[in-house]
């Protein structure tokens, strides 16, 4: 079988693909023939070594696959073969067959395609337990998202709007703001033309931001705690940017608000149920048409490369997309 390699810790334009042995399920595992794979922008750092996890060389990128199971091992009693299944697999989805636990596979609904199977785990499995589960969003709040238009940004506004906040979406240029209006935002914000401080609070006519959902990190980081409101919920997604920021903690006393990490994948290994059950209530979203993830583009496996370069020079708007069919 085909798989995308990661041998050296050099990039994405190092990865090769080779013919390897086809996976034996272990007890407890099936095997899945992958249909689609999605890629995120943490596949550009795990490549280079720079990600938190650091898999054992040589492995595959992608950490969300669509398929089918068409073996299974030991134990194994509640998926036959044929059955469609989605999982989160951290890492090893860019290959056409996949050892995949029980415990991480998700049935797929009827109605929902390989394409959006293979995209809900991450981007919008983070988003749906940083804004449900941590940030605790109610109907009425106001919600900023910095770094909106990219994979990460844009499931931030789709569940945020079905939370029933009001979604300021920060980005620049006016092809990503138009964007984030496509996916739902109430408001957009050009960072690199305003005063970040200045225009949320603006937006919000001096009472500030309820929850910032931060993907980008840096220089934004702070300029948004500024703009909070009174005991407002600052959630610490990611770090797009490269740069961790320094925070100045009297900011979080004098505005009485909280600084929230967000470790989607941690959580999903100490609540696996709790993600099970994002997962069920995503596809529902999707399957009532109240929920619609924009698929940028769909490359084939051996355009990996091409398809991660889309990501890394911050062209996506949009999942990107792996077909193995």
């Amino acid at each position: 079988m085909k798989a995308v390699l990661c041998r050296t810790l050099e990039g994405i334009d190092a990865l090769t693909i080779e013919e390897i042995p086809e996976p034996v399920p272990g007890p407890g595992e099936v095997i899945v023939k992958v249909r689609t794979a999605a890629l995120n922008y943490f596949d550009t750092l795990i490549t280079r070594g720079a990600y938190q996890f650091k898999p054992e060389l040589p492995f595959s990128p992608s950490g969300e696959i669509c398929g089918t199971v068409i073996s299974s091992g030991e134990g194994v009693t509640d998926f036959a073969p044929g059955t469609r299944v989605m999982a989160y697999v951290g890492w090893g989805g860019a290959r056409e067959q996949m050892a995949v636990s029980v415990e991480k596979l998700i049935r797929v609904r009827e109605g929902v395609s390989d394409e959006v199977a293979a995209s809900l785990s991450i981007t919008y499995g983070t988003a749906i337990h940083g804004l449900r589960d941590r940030g605790q969003v109610s109907t009425g709040e106001t919600v900023a998202i910095l770094g909106a238009a990219g994979g990460a940004g844009l499931a931030a506004i789709e569940i945020a709007k079905l939370l029933g906040a009001r979604v300021i979406a920060v980005s620049s240029t006016d092809a990503k703001l138009n964007v984030c209006k496509q996916a739902g935002a109430d408001e957009v914000l050009d960072y690199t033309s305003v005063d970040l401080k200045t225009g949320l609070k603006a937006l919000t006519e001096g009472r500030g931001i309820d929850v910032v959902y931060d993907c980008v990190g840096g220089d934004q980081t702070e300029q948004a705690i500024r703009a909070m409101a009174w005991q407002g919920r600052f959630l610490v997604v990611g770090f797009a940017s490269g740069e961790i920021a320094k925070l100045p903690l009297n900011l979080l006393l004098l505005k009485g608000c909280s600084a929230i990490g967000v470790f989607w994948g941690e959580a999903v290994k100490r609540d696996s149920e709790g993600h099970r059950k994002n997962m069920i209530q995503l596809m529902d979203w999707v399957v009532e048409g109240r929920l619609k993830p924009l698929i940028q583009k769909t490359f084939p496996l051996h355009e990996t490369r091409k398809a991660l370069k889309v990501i890394r020079e911050r062209k996506a708007n949009g999942k990107i997309v792996l077909s193995l069919d």
